[in-house]
């Protein structure tokens, strides 16, 4: 695999770009046994998809253990808990690209899986993979699945709004973790963990965050993304509670080194501007019980 024009652009400048291309040999077009064994145990999956707009929105996925489930080396089929009008599908409909991240909280581990989905008659969702790849276990926060799917959840509501309200704002800055969505034209869409102390993402206001970026991977799939196409979307889970907090908008990478000072352990900070925001009570019918930070967080 090699990395697009945009993700060279930011390793250039971060001054890692030879180590990003020795750790491109990591990134695979198959499910490897590895992959296929972690995917088994899995309920827990964070998709990247772009709407009709070209806005990019990362969304939640939950199901059964290997609800993911490998159809062959390079194919997967999605059999998630979803709604038929959930934004997913009618994403999927305009624009087959897709990103998935697929998290374990409890083990820290994650892996990435990208490429073109295709919705099926019944629901499922069919991903041919271009990208699979296992990412470090930094910035993850300990949390244990505390109940299984149950049938008795209420139907999830869905709020539309332009601008965050004071319960947003606190939900944002209570938060540990986070998502992040982005998309390349050509090459397609990807979906990231963000990880930290509560307060590490700020609210500047109504419409606008500011979070720090901290030592990563050093391949920049994300923001080779967003110099490319600066339009992001985040996700915000109440993972005690089930509901989900998503924004759409525009990302804007700051290298500035005087403005780091005010974000400990920041590498970089990104602004991000929200055009919409969608609130989904009951997103989920899983919760989970916070065990323990990350041992790397920035103090």
């Amino acid at each position: 695999m090699s990395f697009h024009s945009g993700e060279i652009a930011v390793q250039t400048q971060a001054g890692v770009r030879e180590e990003a291309q020795r750790l491109c040999s990591l990134i695979n077009n198959v499910i490897k046994p590895t992959a296929q064994e972690f995917l088994r145990t899995q309920q827990l999956v964070i998709a990247s998809t772009v709407d009709a707009k070209g806005r990019v929105w990362a969304s939640l996925l939950t199901g059964q253990p290997a609800f993911v489930e490998v159809l062959n080396q390079q194919t997967l089929q999605i059999n998630a808990f979803l709604l038929p009008e959930n934004l997913l599908y009618q994403n999927l409909h305009d624009n087959p690209h897709i990103g998935l991240l697929v998290i374990d909280l409890v083990n820290r581990r994650r892996l990435r899986l990208n490429g073109k989905a295709e919705i099926q008659p019944a629901g499922e969702i069919k991903v041919s993979i271009e990208q699979a790849f296992f990412n470090c276990p930094k910035y993850i926060q300990v949390r244990h699945l505390e109940t299984g799917i149950t049938e008795s959840l209420e139907n999830p509501v869905v709020f539309t709004r332009q601008a965050l309200n004071e319960k947003d704002k606190y939900w944002i800055t209570q938060a540990d973790t986070f998502f992040i969505a982005s998309s390349h034209p050509e090459v397609g869409a990807d979906a990231s963990h963000r990880g930290g102390y509560p307060g590490f993402v700020q609210v500047v206001h109504s419409n606008k965050l500011v979070f720090p970026d901290y030592a990563g991977n050093n391949m920049f799939q994300t923001f080779g993304n967003l110099a490319i196409n600066a339009s992001a979307g985040l996700l915000f889970i109440d993972f005690e509670k089930g509901h989900t907090l998503q924004l759409t908008g525009k990302a804007e990478v700051i290298w500035d080194a005087e403005r780091l000072n005010s974000f400990t352990g920041a590498q970089r900070l990104v602004n991000f501007e929200i055009n919409q925001i969608l609130v989904t009570q009951n997103a989920t019918p899983l919760r989970w019980r916070f065990g323990e930070y990350s041992p790397v967080n920035p103090k």
